[in-house]
């Protein structure tokens, strides 16, 4: 059984690995260290494979473990770096950040319990669902962050119309 686990993985892995990064990169906000999180990310998955009860989660499975690998680069460093999205060289990743920098500037500026959940929702297009799964919270709780970070985002913004 460990095989086919093993297999679908890394069908997946392969074929979604500028996903990965595009997330990575939206924490880090370093090239080499988003690059690194998900090459580590992905050898902890293939190593525990034979973890995946069921291959159609491997989306959820994989996300959890990517999500916490950048949380434990942040919390290593202690400190988030700030690279405007222009000083990003144009390679064969799409640009994590939305168009207007300020608007990602201001999902950084949230805590990140918010930020992981904005960033799954719009960012990587994740159901609320799912972002429970990835994240180990309560739905309602992913639910309450969503709504709590978006309102939040809104005041700011309203507040710099004026």
């Amino acid at each position: 059984m460990a095989g086919k686990h093993e297999t679908v993985l890394t069908e997946y892995l392969v074929s979604n690995q500028a996903v990965f990064y595009r997330l990575a990169l939206s924490y880090l906000h370093d090239r080499e260290d988003a690059m690194d999180a998900v090459q580590s990310a992905a050898c902890k998955a293939l190593e525990q494979a034979h973890q995946l009860r069921e291959p159609g989660a491997v989306r959820t499975w994989f996300y959890r473990i990517l999500v916490n690998e950048c949380m434990d680069r942040l919390r290593a460093r202690k400190r988030v770096v700030l690279i405007p999205p222009e000083a990003l060289d144009a390679g064969s990743y799409e640009d994590p950040l939305p168009s207007d920098g300020s608007l990602a500037r201001r999902v950084d500026a949230l805590p990140p319990e918010i930020q992981t959940v904005i960033k799954l929702r719009f960012y990587e297009e994740l159901s609320l669902a799912e972002i429970a799964e990835v994240t180990g919270w309560k739905l309602n709780t992913v639910k309450s962050r969503l709504y709590g970070g978006l309102k939040k985002l809104r005041v700011s913004m309203e507040g710099e119309e004026r």
